[in-house]
Protein backbone atom coordinates (compact mmCIF):
# COMPACT_ATOMS: atom_id res chain seq x y z
CA UNK A 1 0.00 0.00 0.00
CA UNK A 2 0.72 3.42 -0.58
CA UNK A 3 0.53 6.69 1.16
CA UNK A 4 2.06 9.90 2.62
CA UNK A 5 5.37 9.53 4.17
CA UNK A 6 5.06 11.78 6.89
CA UNK A 7 8.31 10.57 9.24
CA UNK A 8 11.20 8.04 8.18
CA UNK A 9 12.53 5.27 8.95
CA UNK A 10 11.51 1.40 8.99
CA UNK A 11 9.17 0.15 11.76
CA UNK A 12 7.90 -4.01 11.42
CA UNK A 13 5.44 -5.15 13.68
CA UNK A 14 1.90 -6.66 14.53
CA UNK A 15 -0.95 -4.70 12.79
CA UNK A 16 -3.32 -3.18 15.95
CA UNK A 17 -6.61 -2.33 14.67
CA UNK A 18 -8.45 1.05 16.06
CA UNK A 19 -11.76 0.68 16.54
CA UNK A 20 -14.18 3.68 15.62
CA UNK A 21 -17.64 4.67 16.37
CA UNK A 22 -19.69 5.12 12.94
CA UNK A 23 -21.52 8.14 12.75
CA UNK A 24 -24.25 6.04 10.83
CA UNK A 25 -26.94 5.41 13.79
CA UNK A 26 -30.79 4.64 14.28
CA UNK A 27 -32.99 7.30 13.79
CA UNK A 28 -36.52 6.84 16.04
CA UNK A 29 -38.82 8.67 17.84
CA UNK A 30 -38.89 9.89 21.43
CA UNK A 31 -42.52 10.40 23.37
CA UNK A 32 -43.09 14.06 24.19
CA UNK A 33 -42.75 13.03 27.74
CA UNK A 34 -39.39 11.86 27.66
CA UNK A 35 -38.14 14.45 25.38
CA UNK A 36 -36.56 16.54 28.23
CA UNK A 37 -34.78 12.79 29.85
CA UNK A 38 -32.92 12.39 26.32
CA UNK A 39 -31.56 15.82 26.29
CA UNK A 40 -30.16 15.22 29.77
CA UNK A 41 -28.77 12.35 28.47
CA UNK A 42 -26.85 13.83 25.49
CA UNK A 43 -25.72 16.20 28.02
CA UNK A 44 -24.17 13.38 30.29
CA UNK A 45 -22.67 12.41 27.06
CA UNK A 46 -21.16 16.08 26.98
CA UNK A 47 -20.19 16.24 30.90
CA UNK A 48 -18.46 12.61 30.57
CA UNK A 49 -16.59 13.20 26.85
CA UNK A 50 -15.48 16.48 28.61
CA UNK A 51 -14.01 15.05 32.11
CA UNK A 52 -11.76 12.38 29.87
CA UNK A 53 -10.07 15.34 27.73
CA UNK A 54 -9.33 17.49 30.88
CA UNK A 55 -8.49 14.32 32.60
CA UNK A 56 -6.18 13.44 29.56
CA UNK A 57 -4.83 16.93 29.34
CA UNK A 58 -3.98 16.55 33.08
CA UNK A 59 -2.09 13.16 33.09
CA UNK A 60 0.26 14.30 29.98
CA UNK A 61 3.60 13.40 30.89
CA UNK A 62 6.21 15.95 31.27
CA UNK A 63 8.65 14.77 28.04
CA UNK A 64 5.29 14.71 26.05
CA UNK A 65 5.42 17.17 23.19
CA UNK A 66 3.34 20.30 23.50
CA UNK A 67 1.54 19.19 20.60
CA UNK A 68 -0.30 17.05 22.73
CA UNK A 69 -1.83 19.85 24.76
CA UNK A 70 -2.40 21.91 22.17
CA UNK A 71 -4.75 19.23 20.09
CA UNK A 72 -6.68 18.37 23.13
CA UNK A 73 -7.39 22.17 23.53
CA UNK A 74 -8.91 22.54 20.43
CA UNK A 75 -10.90 18.99 20.75
CA UNK A 76 -12.34 20.44 24.02
CA UNK A 77 -13.19 24.19 22.51
CA UNK A 78 -14.84 21.99 19.17
CA UNK A 79 -16.84 20.57 22.57
CA UNK A 80 -17.62 23.40 24.36
CA UNK A 81 -18.78 25.17 20.92
CA UNK A 82 -22.56 25.75 20.66
CA UNK A 83 -22.62 24.54 17.16
CA UNK A 84 -22.14 21.33 18.38
CA UNK A 85 -23.12 21.22 22.06
CA UNK A 86 -26.36 23.28 22.09
CA UNK A 87 -27.79 22.67 18.38
CA UNK A 88 -28.56 19.15 19.06
CA UNK A 89 -30.28 19.82 22.36
CA UNK A 90 -32.42 22.18 20.02
CA UNK A 91 -33.03 19.11 17.29
CA UNK A 92 -33.63 16.70 20.09
CA UNK A 93 -36.65 19.25 21.48
CA UNK A 94 -38.06 20.02 18.21
CA UNK A 95 -37.81 17.04 16.51
CA UNK A 96 -38.23 14.60 19.47
CA UNK A 97 -35.44 12.21 18.08
CA UNK A 98 -32.77 10.07 19.66
CA UNK A 99 -29.72 11.78 21.17
CA UNK A 100 -27.63 9.76 18.49
CA UNK A 101 -29.50 10.90 15.24
CA UNK A 102 -29.00 14.77 16.62
CA UNK A 103 -25.58 14.42 16.55
CA UNK A 104 -25.17 12.97 13.78
CA UNK A 105 -27.76 15.01 11.66
CA UNK A 106 -25.89 18.25 13.42
CA UNK A 107 -22.00 16.66 12.80
CA UNK A 108 -22.79 15.89 8.84
CA UNK A 109 -24.01 19.61 8.49
CA UNK A 110 -20.59 20.95 10.22
CA UNK A 111 -18.73 18.84 7.47
CA UNK A 112 -20.30 20.17 4.68
CA UNK A 113 -19.25 23.44 5.77
CA UNK A 114 -15.73 22.26 6.30
CA UNK A 115 -16.25 21.21 2.75
CA UNK A 116 -16.77 24.43 1.25
CA UNK A 117 -13.49 25.71 3.04
CA UNK A 118 -11.01 26.43 0.24
CA UNK A 119 -8.15 26.68 2.27
CA UNK A 120 -6.08 22.61 2.60
CA UNK A 121 -5.14 23.42 6.17
CA UNK A 122 -8.62 24.19 7.62
CA UNK A 123 -10.73 21.92 5.32
CA UNK A 124 -8.17 19.19 7.07
CA UNK A 125 -9.61 20.71 10.52
CA UNK A 126 -13.00 18.68 9.76
CA UNK A 127 -11.00 15.38 11.06
CA UNK A 128 -11.30 17.04 14.36
CA UNK A 129 -15.08 17.52 14.53
CA UNK A 130 -15.16 13.83 13.20
CA UNK A 131 -13.15 12.91 15.94
CA UNK A 132 -14.81 14.86 18.69
CA UNK A 133 -18.29 13.55 17.84
CA UNK A 134 -17.52 10.52 17.69
CA UNK A 135 -16.27 10.15 20.91
CA UNK A 136 -19.49 11.57 22.48
CA UNK A 137 -21.60 9.10 20.05
CA UNK A 138 -19.21 6.41 21.85
CA UNK A 139 -20.28 7.65 25.19
CA UNK A 140 -24.15 7.83 23.77
CA UNK A 141 -23.84 4.46 23.18
CA UNK A 142 -22.52 2.99 25.79
CA UNK A 143 -19.47 1.69 23.97
CA UNK A 144 -16.08 0.89 26.08
CA UNK A 145 -13.19 3.36 25.17
CA UNK A 146 -10.79 1.68 22.99
CA UNK A 147 -8.65 -0.91 24.18
CA UNK A 148 -5.09 -1.54 23.65
CA UNK A 149 -3.62 -4.70 23.00
CA UNK A 150 -2.21 -6.38 25.82
CA UNK A 151 1.11 -6.50 25.58
CA UNK A 152 3.29 -9.40 24.15
CA UNK A 153 6.33 -8.30 23.80
CA UNK A 154 6.31 -7.47 20.09
CA UNK A 155 6.56 -4.10 18.16
CA UNK A 156 3.03 -2.88 17.48
CA UNK A 157 1.64 -1.05 15.06
CA UNK A 158 -1.65 1.07 15.24
CA UNK A 159 -3.71 0.96 11.94
CA UNK A 160 -6.42 3.43 12.17
CA UNK A 161 -8.90 4.82 10.01
CA UNK A 162 -7.67 8.84 11.86
CA UNK A 163 -6.24 8.89 15.03
CA UNK A 164 -7.30 11.90 17.63
CA UNK A 165 -4.54 13.90 20.47
CA UNK A 166 -6.86 11.87 22.98
CA UNK A 167 -6.14 8.33 21.44
CA UNK A 168 -2.59 8.92 20.85
CA UNK A 169 -2.28 9.96 24.59
CA UNK A 170 -3.92 6.97 25.80
CA UNK A 171 -1.49 4.94 23.78
CA UNK A 172 1.56 6.50 24.56
CA UNK A 173 2.43 4.10 27.51
CA UNK A 174 2.07 1.55 24.47
CA UNK A 175 5.45 2.31 22.93
CA UNK A 176 3.50 2.11 19.38
CA UNK A 177 6.43 1.76 16.67
CA UNK A 178 4.43 3.28 14.20
CA UNK A 179 1.46 5.33 13.29
CA UNK A 180 -0.68 4.15 9.47
CA UNK A 181 -3.97 5.89 8.77
CA UNK A 182 -6.81 5.91 6.37
CA UNK A 183 -7.33 9.80 6.81
CA UNK A 184 -4.48 12.87 6.86
CA UNK A 185 -2.33 15.04 5.52
CA UNK A 186 1.27 16.09 6.05
CA UNK A 187 -0.12 18.89 8.26
CA UNK A 188 -3.11 16.35 10.21
CA UNK A 189 -2.50 16.39 13.67
CA UNK A 190 -1.45 11.95 13.04
CA UNK A 191 1.62 13.64 11.54
CA UNK A 192 2.55 16.70 13.57
CA UNK A 193 2.39 13.59 16.08
CA UNK A 194 4.56 11.36 14.43
CA UNK A 195 7.28 13.70 13.89
CA UNK A 196 7.20 15.14 17.20
CA UNK A 197 7.50 11.50 18.76
CA UNK A 198 10.60 10.60 15.70
CA UNK A 199 8.79 7.47 14.93
CA UNK A 200 7.84 5.73 11.38
CA UNK A 201 4.15 7.08 10.07
CA UNK A 202 2.32 6.86 7.01
CA UNK A 203 -1.55 8.82 6.25
CA UNK A 204 -3.41 8.66 3.58
CA UNK A 205 -3.48 4.69 2.99
CA UNK A 206 -7.53 5.48 1.89
CA UNK A 207 -8.53 1.73 2.87
CA UNK A 208 -5.42 0.51 5.07
CA UNK A 209 -7.81 -0.06 8.14
CA UNK A 210 -10.45 -1.81 6.00
CA UNK A 211 -7.61 -4.17 4.07
CA UNK A 212 -5.63 -4.64 7.16
CA UNK A 213 -6.33 -7.81 9.64
CA UNK A 214 -5.35 -7.77 13.47
CA UNK A 215 -2.22 -9.53 14.64
CA UNK A 216 -1.33 -9.03 10.41
CA UNK A 217 2.59 -8.94 9.98
CA UNK A 218 3.44 -5.15 8.56
CA UNK A 219 6.54 -3.49 7.15
CA UNK A 220 5.98 0.11 7.22
CA UNK A 221 8.53 2.25 5.38
CA UNK A 222 8.36 5.65 6.35
CA UNK A 223 10.83 7.04 4.23
CA UNK A 224 9.15 6.08 0.86
CA UNK A 225 5.90 6.18 1.89
CA UNK A 226 5.42 1.95 1.33
CA UNK A 227 3.36 -0.41 3.85
CA UNK A 228 4.14 -4.02 3.24
CA UNK A 229 1.39 -6.59 4.16
CA UNK A 230 2.52 -10.33 5.68
CA UNK A 231 5.86 -9.82 3.85
CA UNK A 232 7.52 -12.85 2.29
CA UNK A 233 10.90 -14.33 4.34
CA UNK A 234 13.01 -12.28 1.56
CA UNK A 235 10.93 -9.39 1.80
CA UNK A 236 11.11 -9.00 5.43
CA UNK A 237 15.07 -10.14 5.96
CA UNK A 238 16.22 -7.21 3.58
CA UNK A 239 13.80 -5.02 5.71
CA UNK A 240 14.99 -6.14 9.11
CA UNK A 241 18.87 -5.16 7.43
CA UNK A 242 17.74 -2.09 6.54
CA UNK A 243 15.84 -1.54 9.53
CA UNK A 244 19.66 -2.41 11.40
CA UNK A 245 21.17 -0.21 9.13
CA UNK A 246 18.73 2.75 9.58
CA UNK A 247 19.27 2.15 13.49
CA UNK A 248 23.02 2.69 13.28
CA UNK A 249 23.02 5.56 11.41
CA UNK A 250 21.00 7.50 13.87
CA UNK A 251 23.65 6.32 16.88
CA UNK A 252 26.59 7.65 14.32
CA UNK A 253 24.90 10.75 13.28
CA UNK A 254 24.73 11.33 17.78
CA UNK A 255 28.55 11.51 17.91
CA UNK A 256 28.54 14.21 15.57
CA UNK A 257 26.60 16.63 17.79
CA UNK A 258 29.29 18.77 18.98
CA UNK A 259 31.32 18.22 15.79
CA UNK A 260 31.74 21.35 14.02
CA UNK A 261 29.49 21.80 10.59
CA UNK A 262 32.96 22.35 8.73
CA UNK A 263 33.41 21.17 4.79
CA UNK A 264 36.41 19.03 3.58
CA UNK A 265 38.16 22.33 2.25
CA UNK A 266 37.78 23.88 5.40
CA UNK A 267 34.56 25.83 4.92
CA UNK A 268 32.83 26.83 8.10
CA UNK A 269 28.93 26.48 7.61
CA UNK A 270 26.45 27.81 10.31
CA UNK A 271 23.33 25.24 11.20
CA UNK A 272 20.66 26.86 13.29
CA UNK A 273 17.24 25.56 14.13
CA UNK A 274 13.57 26.08 13.55
CA UNK A 275 11.61 26.05 16.94
CA UNK A 276 7.62 26.51 17.45
CA UNK A 277 7.84 27.18 21.20
CA UNK A 278 10.06 27.85 24.40
CA UNK A 279 10.27 24.21 25.25
CA UNK A 280 12.26 22.99 21.89
CA UNK A 281 15.27 25.23 22.47
CA UNK A 282 16.27 21.54 24.68
CA UNK A 283 15.96 19.74 21.37
CA UNK A 284 17.53 22.49 19.41
CA UNK A 285 20.50 22.49 22.34
CA UNK A 286 20.92 18.48 22.29
CA UNK A 287 21.12 18.33 18.24
CA UNK A 288 24.41 20.79 18.77
CA UNK A 289 21.78 23.69 17.06
CA UNK A 290 24.76 26.85 16.58
CA UNK A 291 21.20 29.06 17.26
CA UNK A 292 17.78 29.56 16.78
CA UNK A 293 17.09 30.56 13.22
CA UNK A 294 13.47 30.85 13.00
CA UNK A 295 11.42 30.96 15.94
CA UNK A 296 7.47 30.94 14.85
CA UNK A 297 5.80 33.23 17.29
CA UNK A 298 2.59 32.50 16.18
CA UNK A 299 2.09 29.60 17.87
CA UNK A 300 1.88 31.24 20.88
CA UNK A 301 -1.10 32.70 19.70
CA UNK A 302 -2.93 29.67 18.73
CA UNK A 303 -5.83 27.36 20.29
CA UNK A 304 -6.83 30.03 22.90
CA UNK A 305 -9.23 33.10 23.21
CA UNK A 306 -7.04 35.75 23.97
CA UNK A 307 -4.02 37.34 22.52
CA UNK A 308 -0.77 37.39 24.88
CA UNK A 309 -0.30 40.17 25.59
CA UNK A 310 3.46 41.90 26.48
CA UNK A 311 4.77 40.24 29.68
CA UNK A 312 3.86 37.13 28.20
CA UNK A 313 5.48 37.03 25.18
CA UNK A 314 8.47 38.87 26.94
CA UNK A 315 8.93 35.75 29.46
CA UNK A 316 8.09 33.23 26.13
CA UNK A 317 11.34 35.28 24.12
CA UNK A 318 13.45 35.67 27.56
CA UNK A 319 13.30 31.78 28.21
CA UNK A 320 14.14 31.10 24.43
CA UNK A 321 17.26 33.49 24.46
CA UNK A 322 18.48 32.91 27.45
CA UNK A 323 18.21 28.79 27.21
CA UNK A 324 20.55 29.34 23.82
CA UNK A 325 23.12 30.59 26.63
CA UNK A 326 24.70 33.62 24.24
CA UNK A 327 24.20 31.93 21.06
CA UNK A 328 22.14 33.77 18.44
CA UNK A 329 18.46 33.77 18.53
CA UNK A 330 16.05 35.03 15.36
CA UNK A 331 12.97 35.48 16.33
CA UNK A 332 10.23 36.33 13.56
CA UNK A 333 7.25 38.27 13.98
CA UNK A 334 3.66 36.27 14.16
CA UNK A 335 2.98 34.93 10.56
CA UNK A 336 -0.92 34.72 11.39
CA UNK A 337 -3.57 34.14 8.81
CA UNK A 338 -4.01 31.28 5.97
CA UNK A 339 -3.61 28.55 7.92
CA UNK A 340 -2.90 29.57 11.07
CA UNK A 341 -5.99 31.59 12.41
CA UNK A 342 -6.53 33.52 15.66
CA UNK A 343 -9.75 34.78 17.35
CA UNK A 344 -8.56 37.84 18.56
CA UNK A 345 -8.21 40.31 15.36
CA UNK A 346 -11.48 40.36 14.58
CA UNK A 347 -12.33 39.82 10.84
CA UNK A 348 -8.99 40.86 9.73
CA UNK A 349 -8.01 37.21 9.27
CA UNK A 350 -8.47 35.80 6.23
CA UNK A 351 -8.24 32.43 5.03
CA UNK A 352 -6.03 32.48 2.21
CA UNK A 353 -2.28 31.86 1.67
CA UNK A 354 -2.56 35.35 -0.37
CA UNK A 355 -4.60 37.01 1.91
CA UNK A 356 -4.15 39.18 4.52
CA UNK A 357 -1.28 37.42 7.03
CA UNK A 358 2.11 37.71 8.26
CA UNK A 359 3.31 41.94 7.74
CA UNK A 360 0.19 42.54 6.20
CA UNK A 361 -1.70 41.30 9.08
CA UNK A 362 0.84 43.51 11.50
CA UNK A 363 0.81 46.46 9.51
CA UNK A 364 -3.12 46.36 9.74
CA UNK A 365 -3.50 45.71 13.64
CA UNK A 366 -0.50 48.02 14.45
CA UNK A 367 -1.22 47.90 18.68
CA UNK A 368 -0.67 43.98 18.32
CA UNK A 369 2.68 44.47 16.14
CA UNK A 370 3.77 47.03 18.47
CA UNK A 371 3.03 44.75 21.71
CA UNK A 372 5.16 41.90 20.12
CA UNK A 373 7.80 44.19 19.05
CA UNK A 374 8.26 45.82 22.74
CA UNK A 375 8.71 42.15 23.82
CA UNK A 376 10.90 40.98 21.28
CA UNK A 377 13.24 44.12 22.30
CA UNK A 378 12.98 43.63 25.65
CA UNK A 379 14.31 40.07 25.19
CA UNK A 380 17.08 41.24 23.20
CA UNK A 381 18.50 42.71 26.75
CA UNK A 382 18.89 39.15 27.60
CA UNK A 383 21.32 37.77 24.50
CA UNK A 384 22.03 38.03 20.99
CA UNK A 385 18.69 38.74 19.33
CA UNK A 386 17.53 39.31 16.17
CA UNK A 387 13.71 40.56 14.43
CA UNK A 388 12.58 38.46 11.34
CA UNK A 389 9.78 40.57 9.28
CA UNK A 390 7.69 37.46 7.45
CA UNK A 391 6.22 37.76 3.64
CA UNK A 392 8.03 41.47 2.98
CA UNK A 393 7.08 42.35 -0.56
CA UNK A 394 8.26 45.63 -1.06
CA UNK A 395 10.21 49.28 -0.10
CA UNK A 396 6.90 50.94 1.39
CA UNK A 397 6.31 47.92 3.46
CA UNK A 398 10.02 47.64 4.81
CA UNK A 399 9.85 51.89 5.73
CA UNK A 400 6.58 50.71 7.82
CA UNK A 401 7.79 47.95 9.70
CA UNK A 402 10.88 49.79 10.46
CA UNK A 403 9.07 52.84 11.74
CA UNK A 404 6.84 50.82 13.79
CA UNK A 405 10.20 49.44 15.07
CA UNK A 406 11.65 52.74 15.58
CA UNK A 407 8.06 53.86 17.83
CA UNK A 408 8.44 50.38 20.06
CA UNK A 409 12.02 51.25 21.10
CA UNK A 410 10.61 54.96 21.68
CA UNK A 411 7.86 53.61 23.68
CA UNK A 412 10.25 51.23 25.68
CA UNK A 413 12.96 54.70 26.36
CA UNK A 414 9.60 56.27 27.50
CA UNK A 415 9.49 53.45 30.37
CA UNK A 416 13.20 53.23 30.47
CA UNK A 417 13.00 49.71 29.95
CA UNK A 418 16.61 47.93 28.33
CA UNK A 419 17.15 46.74 24.79
CA UNK A 420 19.95 46.00 22.64
CA UNK A 421 19.60 49.60 19.99
CA UNK A 422 21.51 47.88 17.58
CA UNK A 423 19.27 44.64 16.92
CA UNK A 424 19.46 43.34 13.59
CA UNK A 425 16.20 43.00 11.33
CA UNK A 426 15.98 40.74 8.23
CA UNK A 427 13.48 39.55 6.18
CA UNK A 428 12.05 36.48 4.67
CA UNK A 429 12.59 35.92 0.92
CA UNK A 430 9.53 34.06 0.26
CA UNK A 431 7.33 36.09 -2.57
CA UNK A 432 8.67 35.90 -5.81
CA UNK A 433 8.45 39.65 -6.54
CA UNK A 434 11.26 39.88 -2.99
CA UNK A 435 13.14 36.92 -5.09
CA UNK A 436 13.31 38.54 -8.29
CA UNK A 437 14.18 41.93 -6.35
CA UNK A 438 16.52 41.45 -3.84
CA UNK A 439 18.67 44.74 -3.57
CA UNK A 440 15.53 46.93 -1.60
CA UNK A 441 15.93 44.68 1.26
CA UNK A 442 19.49 43.92 0.93
CA UNK A 443 19.96 47.96 0.96
CA UNK A 444 17.99 48.75 4.14
CA UNK A 445 17.98 45.45 6.06
CA UNK A 446 20.61 43.79 7.81
CA UNK A 447 19.99 39.88 7.22
CA UNK A 448 17.52 38.07 4.78
CA UNK A 449 16.19 34.17 5.44
CA UNK A 450 14.72 32.44 2.18
CA UNK A 451 11.45 30.60 3.28
CA UNK A 452 11.35 28.33 1.12
CA UNK A 453 8.00 26.53 1.53
CA UNK A 454 6.14 29.68 0.29
CA UNK A 455 8.10 30.36 -2.26
CA UNK A 456 7.84 27.29 -3.96
CA UNK A 457 3.86 27.64 -3.49
CA UNK A 458 3.59 31.04 -4.84
CA UNK A 459 6.41 30.36 -7.16
CA UNK A 460 4.37 27.19 -8.64
CA UNK A 461 1.15 28.36 -7.97
CA UNK A 462 0.35 25.58 -5.83
CA UNK A 463 -1.52 25.46 -1.95
CA UNK A 464 1.19 23.21 -0.58
CA UNK A 465 -1.29 21.74 1.91
CA UNK A 466 -3.75 20.40 -0.65
CA UNK A 467 -3.00 16.52 -1.11
CA UNK A 468 -4.79 16.77 -4.76
CA UNK A 469 -1.87 18.73 -5.57
CA UNK A 470 1.28 17.93 -3.62
CA UNK A 471 2.67 15.84 -6.16
CA UNK A 472 3.55 19.55 -8.24
CA UNK A 473 5.12 20.88 -5.31
CA UNK A 474 8.17 20.21 -6.77
CA UNK A 475 11.90 21.78 -5.17
CA UNK A 476 13.52 21.07 -7.72
CA UNK A 477 11.21 22.90 -10.17
CA UNK A 478 13.95 24.93 -12.41
CA UNK A 479 12.28 27.82 -11.76
CA UNK A 480 12.28 27.82 -8.19
CA UNK A 481 16.62 26.67 -8.25
CA UNK A 482 16.92 29.67 -9.93
CA UNK A 483 15.51 32.00 -7.72
CA UNK A 484 17.17 30.26 -4.72
CA UNK A 485 20.42 30.54 -6.60
CA UNK A 486 19.84 34.08 -7.98
CA UNK A 487 19.39 35.79 -4.07
CA UNK A 488 21.72 33.84 -2.22
CA UNK A 489 24.46 34.98 -5.34
CA UNK A 490 23.28 38.35 -5.20
CA UNK A 491 23.41 38.90 -0.99
CA UNK A 492 26.78 37.27 -0.67
CA UNK A 493 28.28 39.62 -3.60
CA UNK A 494 26.92 42.43 -1.27
CA UNK A 495 28.47 40.71 1.98
CA UNK A 496 24.64 40.59 3.37
CA UNK A 497 24.04 37.53 5.77
CA UNK A 498 21.44 35.18 4.43
CA UNK A 499 20.08 31.81 5.56
CA UNK A 500 17.23 29.53 4.14
CA UNK A 501 14.79 28.27 7.12
CA UNK A 502 12.45 26.39 4.95
CA UNK A 503 12.34 22.48 4.51
CA UNK A 504 14.35 22.80 1.69
CA UNK A 505 17.17 23.53 4.71
CA UNK A 506 16.62 20.20 6.14
CA UNK A 507 16.51 18.11 3.47
CA UNK A 508 19.53 15.69 3.67
CA UNK A 509 19.22 15.38 -0.07
CA UNK A 510 19.33 19.04 -0.97
CA UNK A 511 21.86 20.17 1.23
CA UNK A 512 25.35 19.97 -1.37
CA UNK A 513 23.13 21.70 -3.74
CA UNK A 514 22.14 24.43 -1.63
CA UNK A 515 26.21 24.89 -0.23
CA UNK A 516 27.32 24.87 -4.41
CA UNK A 517 24.88 27.76 -4.77
CA UNK A 518 26.66 29.30 -1.92
CA UNK A 519 24.64 29.09 0.58
CA UNK A 520 26.42 28.91 4.51
CA UNK A 521 23.64 29.55 7.19
CA UNK A 522 20.96 26.67 7.55
CA UNK A 523 17.85 26.56 9.61
CA UNK A 524 15.51 23.42 10.42
CA UNK A 525 13.67 21.62 12.45
CA UNK A 526 15.94 20.01 15.33
CA UNK A 527 15.44 16.67 14.18
CA UNK A 528 17.23 17.30 11.06
CA UNK A 529 20.60 18.91 12.33
CA UNK A 530 22.71 16.26 12.41
CA UNK A 531 21.79 14.54 9.43
CA UNK A 532 22.29 17.54 7.14
CA UNK A 533 25.82 17.84 9.32
CA UNK A 534 26.94 14.50 7.91
CA UNK A 535 26.11 15.99 4.65
CA UNK A 536 28.45 19.07 4.96
CA UNK A 537 31.55 16.72 6.65
CA UNK A 538 31.63 15.03 3.48
CA UNK A 539 31.35 17.79 1.32
CA UNK A 540 34.07 19.60 -1.15
CA UNK A 541 33.21 23.12 -2.32
CA UNK A 542 35.17 23.43 -5.00
CA UNK A 543 33.38 20.35 -6.21
CA UNK A 544 30.10 21.47 -5.75
CA UNK A 545 29.86 25.02 -7.24
CA UNK A 546 30.50 24.00 -10.52
CA UNK A 547 27.90 20.84 -10.54
CA UNK A 548 25.22 22.98 -9.18
CA UNK A 549 25.61 25.61 -11.91
CA UNK A 550 25.45 22.67 -14.27
CA UNK A 551 21.92 22.02 -12.51
CA UNK A 552 20.47 25.18 -13.15
CA UNK A 553 21.29 25.16 -17.31
CA UNK A 554 19.19 22.37 -17.23
CA UNK A 555 15.38 22.26 -17.76
CA UNK A 556 13.96 18.42 -17.96
CA UNK A 557 13.09 17.28 -14.17
CA UNK A 558 14.50 13.59 -15.11
CA UNK A 559 18.20 15.28 -16.03
CA UNK A 560 17.58 17.17 -12.94
CA UNK A 561 17.42 14.26 -10.48
CA UNK A 562 19.93 12.64 -12.51
CA UNK A 563 22.37 15.53 -11.64
CA UNK A 564 21.26 15.48 -8.04
CA UNK A 565 22.16 12.03 -7.37
CA UNK A 566 25.40 12.57 -8.90
CA UNK A 567 25.92 15.41 -6.76
CA UNK A 568 25.36 13.22 -3.84
CA UNK A 569 27.12 10.14 -5.34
Amino acid sequence: MHGVPVSGGIAIGRAHLLSRAGLEVAHYMVPKNQVAAEVARFERALATVRRELEELRAQIPPNTPQEFGAFLNLHLMILNDATLSRTPRDVIATERCNAEWALKVQTDALLEQFNEIEDGYLRERKADVIQVAERVMKTLLGQPGYAPAADSGENLILVAHDLSPADVIQFKQHQFASFITDLGGTTSHTAIVARSLNIPSIVALHHARQLIVENDLLIVDGTLGVVVVDPDPRTLEEYKQRQRQWELERKKLKRLRDTHAVTLDHVEVELQANIELPEDVSQARQNGAAGIGLFRTEFLFLNRDDSPGEDEQFEAYRKVVRGMNGLPVTIRTYDLGADKQVNTVGDAAIASALGLRAIRLSLNEPDMFLIQLRAILRASHYGKTRILIPMLMSAPEINQTLSHIAQAKRDLEARRVPYDNAIEIGSMIEIPAAALAPHTFIRKLDFLSIGTNDLIQYTLAIDRTDDTVSHLYDPLHPAVLRLIAQVIKTANSAGKPIAVCGEMAGDPQLTRLLLGFGLRQFSMHPARLLEVKQQILKSDLRELGPRAKKMLRAEDPAKLRSLLSKLNA
